[in-house]
């Protein structure tokens, strides 16, 4: 079962993640910041990570940023989930390292597909 490093500081948006992700069949590692989720998915490398750009202290760019700084985590896929939607938030995700970029309100039948298809055959 691949699993998903989820960071996302809206308790709500975090909860539904999390029941779309684990009823697709994922194990979620859930945060509701960067820092956390920086150790936790150095400590056990994920499959992917979600991350939620506008966050308190850690911003998803800068997860994504230290995520790619580091070898374990250098090529793990990375989607940025935000409401930002303008052209030059969306280059600053893929100058950031992001491989896909999902504007908020999103389908979650969408981010399913992203994900599975940054994954890649099971």
């Amino acid at each position: 079962m691949p699993t998903v490093l989820l960071v996302d500081d809206d308790r709500d948006v975090r909860s539904m993640l999390e029941t779309v992700l684990d009823g697709a069949g994922f194990d979620v590692a859930a945060h509701d910041n960067g820092r956390a989720a920086v150790r936790d998915a150095l400590r056990r490398v994920p499959d992917l990570a979600v991350l939620d750009v506008s966050m308190p202290g850690m911003s998803g760019l800068d997860v994504c940023r230290e995520l790619r700084a580091h070898p374990e985590t250098a090529q793990l896929p990375i989607v940025l989930l935000t409401a930002l939607g303008q052209w030059l938030d969306v280059a600053s995700g893929f100058a950031a390292g992001a491989d896909d970029y999902v504007v908020k309100p999103f389908s979650p039948r969408d981010l399913l597909q992203r994900i599975e298809q940054l994954l890649g055959p099971a």
